[in-house]
């Protein structure tokens, strides 16, 4: 095993198309992968240190055992890319190998916009870095390092992001019951908005709680009727019913908005697409900025591309893709 050999890996972004926040309390929602996806290369150094670069977030530097020296991006670069160290450390203990690693990351995922950037880029080094050291390191165990790598970035994250990346396709999820593979034949023509806006997961799931808190009857009513649109969403999407889909989605949204999770961002670039002929609309993730999905039939998804732009946000054409985290030949 030379120390030129290098292995490039990927994996998927995701959307929420139903149900966040409300899946904190116990009810479903319902995730989609999308085509965007994370990549990671992985190569063997002759020394012990872990080399982790990232043009496209302008940090780089080196971690040996505790300390760590930045290469570019000064303080900020060990905060930004602690998480990447730690998974890469976990499948080197996993290898027993007693060697360095380099790890380049790229993405088009934005970050802090609710795609679940962080949980792609754990997956793909996770992958890239076990082949590299010819471990065969199953789904489930990338999941379970991509998400020791999350709770690092989030704290106590729902395990949404790294499963979506992982195992790709559309997942039906519960907080106490895990995962379920949905199969959905036919594509979902989404329009992803972003308004720009960077946010705080954990500052929005916090908002909610102290709604909960003050107001727990009308809460939770919300949110057991967020739980019956996701079911809903399910049958509709079982059964091709677009229209229905994306009468939903507009109800999910209107939902969201109820326990203060929008924000003006969102609500312009969620109203322009209902405008230009998104069949629902609504905010994806956390809230308080990010992004926000449009379902648009193919021959209306341009002009819901240019009426996003149009109102200040950036926007693209997502496609679900059923591969998660993979090798890249």
């Amino acid at each position: 095993m030379g120390d030129l050999l290098e292995v490039k890996a990927s994996a998927p972004a995701k959307t929420i198309l139903f149900g966040e926040h409300f899946v904190v309390y116990g009810e479903p929602a319902l995730v989609l992968a999308i085509d965007n996806r994370a990549y990671a290369s992985a190569k063997i150094r002759a020394d012990q240190r872990i080399y982790i670069k990232s043009p496209s977030m302008g940090f780089s530097g080196f971690f040996e055992r505790e300390s760590f020296q930045a290469e570019h991006g000064g303080e900020e670069a060990r905060v930004k890319l602690e998480p990447i160290k730690i998974v890469v450390q976990k499948v080197l203990d996993l290898s027993k190998k007693e060697t360095g690693v380099n790890v380049e990351v790229s993405s088009s995922i934005p970050v802090a916009a609710g795609l679940g950037s962080s949980a792609a880029v754990a997956a793909s080094v996770a992958a890239a870095v076990g082949q590299l050291f010819n471990i065969k390191l199953s789904k489930e165990e990338i999941f379970q390092v991509a998400f020791e790598a999350e709770r690092f970035v989030h704290g106590t994250p729902s395990g949404i992001d790294p499963a979506v990346s992982t195992y790709g396709g559309v997942l039906l999820f519960y907080k106490d019951k895990g995962f379920t593979g949905i199969d959905v034949e036919e594509d979902i023509p989404l329009v992803i908005g972003y308004t720009g806006v960077e946010r705080s997961t954990g500052e929005l799931v916090a908002r909610v709680r102290e709604g909960w808190e003050r107001y727990p009857s009308i809460f939770n009513r919300i949110f057991k009727t967020g739980g019956k649109v996701v079911l809903r969403a399910v049958r509709a999407l079982n059964t091709g019913d677009f229209r229905a889909l994306g009468e939903l989605m507009n109800i999910n949204h209107e939902l969201l908005c109820a326990v203060g999770v929008s924000d003006e961002s969102l609500e312009k670039l969620v109203y322009v697409a209902r405008k230009a002929g998104a069949l629902g609309a609504k905010l994806t993730g956390a809230g308080g900025g990010g992004c926000m999905i449009a379902l648009s039939l193919p021959e209306q998804q341009e002009q819901v591309v240019k009426a996003i732009e149009r109102a200040g946000g950036t926007a693209f054409i997502a496609r679900k893709t059923e591969e998660g985290v993979r090798i890249e030949r």
